[in-house]
């Protein structure tokens, strides 16, 4: 064949094959599946005319009428629109999306997981790109898919791509901030979808788990530490965790609305996945200082969750309390102390304690790391207690009596604590006066339960001086029900201008201080008789005695009151441990308080009387007057309180006064049931009475002496049967004062006679003269008294005998054998009867 034939058989083979391929294609295409045509047509020929709206209806009512077809129209979407990206053929791929949003949409939820699968693998090839367009755009369409619902969940499906991806545009560092901006709203918009698709179903992939926690947690909170301010609201009052529309258009607002989603969609085992990344999100980035936005977090926790859980968040920051250095310490418990009141309304029973529990445990540690870093320990232990205060003030009155006799339990007790013992003796009642702050005081036997009350009373002679004020301002708290605390702070005798709210004593409190009393008075008492006590601390005792007269002002009570206050007086007097200050401030708070009684009591007789030893002192002595003063410089050692008995408060004249306004002063004659600077004096038993009665009898005959004359000397001391001390001194009984008054004493012994007389041996059988009777009465009131008031225990102690019976009953045997019954000079006297010796 020649050339020239090759070349025209060539040329015409290949004429009659494009022919023939041109008639194959033409054919083919309308042998092309349906679906594949009709999505072919709704792309147009130039992508800014936008999808062909008749051919995309078209498509969708075939989708419908045909939904075994859906997964192939899904799959070969999903193929152009990878063309097109490879192409970048932007407008093409948004055409593609915008019709598998639509077919999504038209889907019946039964057929709905034949198409997902195809628009899942479509949504990720676009947020794999990085036109953040297209990743904006197939988030929009990735949150209109979880806003369906399905009725049959796909278990193969996972989410773990878009939990990632979506946490990645959430931190998105773009250089300008509108695309930045618009990007971490649809990262953020993303997790939020990917939550409510996930959470609602637990046959699904478990949103839960620590992998995808500690994805979104931090990407939510990275977005929320930007806001300028921090405003935290509560639920109710945000309307929801999304707040207003217009508020959502900010990473943070809008952050912050899905960290409430998932936290309101938490059950109660699912708290500990979210809190456990929150809290390494501060720690690695150091986020609790300031505390600004940590204690806006937590509020928002506290306030998403279900009110039940709110224990397990204080549960889990308490937890973390003790790592880390000294100022996250203080900074986390001060977050604490801002949510714990939060959980306090929902906390019951065995959670409340141990809340309470781990903050004592906690405040104990920071005792013990003693001066580690000083300062930062301080302000640690200064939010523990604000904490613990703001949990009590959230609690019903009876839990909070409940919390302070577990506080004061804890406390160490020691006589001479060690110095971290008494350091923990100070934080702890700190943390018992911020609960009892709280407190809301109506009757005094609720608030002072018997356990409770011998636990504060057993702290009043504690070493440290700062620590008794404290209890002292504990007690002010419980105590005053009526804002007297300000106008009752300063020793004074001004109670006119203090305006103090006086209201009648209930019966109820009667009877209270009737059981307790005793033991309240004497606490007190002793507390003033320390060596150590400050000026702060003397005067915290006048408050808390000047409100017990306020609260407590009856005539039941008045005796008891005013004998308290003379002890005091005569304390000042008789201990000889206190400085010449102290003297002079016992001296000043007993006149204080004497001026007080009649104030409140509506007595104008002691009122007059008062006045009038309180112009003598004036005059004479004005340092024994209030106002109290940190150090008394006294040049002439006659002004001490002991050289001028004649200025003192008088226990009769006192007596006469109540006695005139019809006051029932039985109790005010007998001695004060209070031992000067220590506990009360041994009380002898009837055996031992009995015993030293018998002789003293005995010997007074034979001496021929009245019989108990020393009793109604005023010149020897003499203690009486009970124990107690007797009010005002000896020796001051039969003095004068300057103005001519003598103060009220027993009458003078008569003059002894050298033998014994039937008159004499008369009165003897008869019992004794007059102020012997009268004594004999004072005494059994005492005693009475002090049996009446007295706990059982200390009476147990102080009636004691300190001896055997039977050595005491051979001692007297022995005694009235070796002694004779009469006189040497009565038996040379003429004879007597023999029924008159005995």
């Amino acid at each position: 064949m020649t050339p020239l034939r090759k070349i025209a058989h060539r040329a015409c083979f290949f004429i009659s094959r494009t022919v023939y391929l041109t008639c194959c294609c033409g054919c083919c295409s309308a042998l092309r599946p349906r679906y594949k045509r009709l999505v072919d047509n709704i792309f147009p020929a130039s992508p800014q005319d936008g999808l062909v709206k008749s051919n995309m209806e078209k498509l969708t009512f075939y989708s419908l009428s045909s939904p075994e077809k859906l997964d192939r129209i899904g799959e070969y979407l999903f193929q152009k629109a990878s063309r097109d990206i490879y192409r970048r053929r932007h407008g093409f791929v948004i055409i593609a999306m915008e019709a598998m949003d639509q077919l999504l949409v038209a889907c019946h939820s039964q057929t709905l997981n034949l198409f997902v699968e195809s628009f899942l693998k479509m949504v990720q090839k676009l947020l794999e790109s990085t036109d953040p367009q297209l990743q904006i755009l197939a988030t929009q369409s990735f949150v209109r898919f979880a806003n369906i619902e399905e009725d049959t969940p796909s278990y193969h499906r996972r989410y773990d791509f878009f939990v990632s991806k979506f946490s990645a545009m959430c931190h998105s560092n773009h250089g300008e901030p509108g695309p930045r901006d618009r990007i971490r709203l649809a990262g953020i918009q993303g997790l939020q979808g990917v939550i409510r698709k996930t959470v609602s179903d637990d046959l699904v992939e478990n949103i839960w788990e620590a992998q995808h926690m500690d994805k979104i947690v931090p990407s939510l909170l990275y977005n929320m530490q930007s806001a300028e301010k921090y405003e935290t609201v509560s639920c109710a009052e945000g309307g929801g965790a999304g707040g207003e529309e217009g508020e959502e258009e900010s990473p943070p607002r809008l952050a912050e609305a899905c960290l409430r989603d998932l936290l309101a969609r938490a059950s109660f085992g699912h708290i500990r996945s979210v809190l456990r990344p929150v809290l390494t999100h501060f720690d690695r980035h150091d986020l609790w200082i300031p505390t600004d936005f940590a204690v806006h977090v937590f509020k928002i926790i506290m306030f998403s969750i279900q009110a039940q859980y709110s224990y397990s968040v204080v549960e889990a920051l308490m937890q973390q309390l003790e790592a880390g250095r000294g100022g996250v310490r203080a900074a986390r418990a001060a977050v604490l102390a801002a949510i714990v009141g939060i959980a306090a309304g929902d906390s019951v029973g065995p959670s409340v304690l141990e809340i309470i529990n781990n903050i004592l445990t906690n405040l104990r540690a920071s005792v013990a790391r003693g001066a580690e870093k000083e300062t930062e320990e301080k302000l640690y232990q200064e939010a523990l207690i604000n904490a613990l205060g703001e949990f009590a003030d959230h609690l019903p009155d009876y839990q909070k009596i409940d919390i302070m006799m577990f506080i004061v339990n804890k406390v160490p007790g020691a006589a001479k604590p060690s110095r971290a013992d008494a350091m923990l003796q100070h934080i702890l009642l700190k943390s018992l006066l911020k609960v009892g702050a709280t407190y809301k005081t109506t009757e005094l036997s609720k608030a002072f339960p018997a356990a409770f009350l011998e636990a504060l009373l057993r702290l009043s002679s504690a070493t440290e001086p700062s620590t008794r004020v404290l209890l002292q301002r504990i007690l002010h708290t419980l105590l005053d029900r009526r804002d007297n605390v300000p106008r009752l702070a300063v020793v004074t005798l001004d109670y006119d201008a203090a305006g103090l709210s006086v209201e009648k004593c209930s019966r109820q409190d009667l009877i209270f201080i009737s059981k307790h009393g005793y033991a309240i008075f004497s606490a007190l008492y002793e507390g003033l008789q320390l060596e150590s006590n400050s000026t702060e601390n003397i005067a915290c005792i006048y408050t808390t005695i000047a409100l017990l007269c306020v609260e407590l002002a009856a005539d039941d009570t008045l005796c008891d009151l005013m004998l308290l206050i003379l002890a005091i007086q005569q304390s000042s007097i008789s201990n000889p441990v206190l400085s010449v200050s102290q003297q002079c401030q016992l001296q000043a708070v007993s006149i204080s308080l004497a001026a007080l009684l009649p104030h409140v009591a509506k007595l104008p007789r002691l009122a007059d009387y008062i006045h009038k030893v309180v112009e003598a002192r004036r005059e004479e002595c004005g340092h024994l007057l209030p106002p109290l003063q940190h150090e008394y410089r006294l040049s002439d050692p006659t002004l001490l309180p002991a050289k001028v008995p004649y200025l003192m408060m008088d226990q009769m004249a006192i007596s006469e006064c109540l006695k005139a306004s019809g006051v029932e002063c039985g109790r005010l004659q007998g001695a004060a049931p209070y031992c000067g600077g220590g506990p009360l004096q041994h009380r002898h038993s009837w055996i031992e009475t009995g015993a030293a009665a018998g002789r003293d009898s005995l010997a007074d005959i034979a001496a021929g002496t009245e019989p108990d004359s020393a009793a109604s000397s005023p010149t020897l001391a003499r203690r009486s049967d009970s124990g107690f001390w007797f009010r005002g001194h000896e020796d001051d009984r039969a003095s004068t004062s300057r103005h001519g008054r003598r103060f009220e004493g027993d009458t003078q012994a008569p003059a002894e006679c050298a033998g014994v007389s039937l008159e004499a041996l008369r009165r003897a059988a008869e019992g004794g003269s007059g102020a012997e009777r009268r004594d004999a009465a004072q005494r059994r009131r005492a005693l009475n008294l002090a049996f009446r008031t007295a706990p059982f225990h200390h009476l147990m102690q102080v009636t004691q005998p300190k001896y055997e019976i039977q050595e005491k009953l051979e001692e007297i045997f022995r005694s009235v054998s070796e002694e004779p019954l009469l006189a040497p000079s009565l038996k040379s006297g003429p004879p007597l009867p023999d029924l008159c010796l005995y």
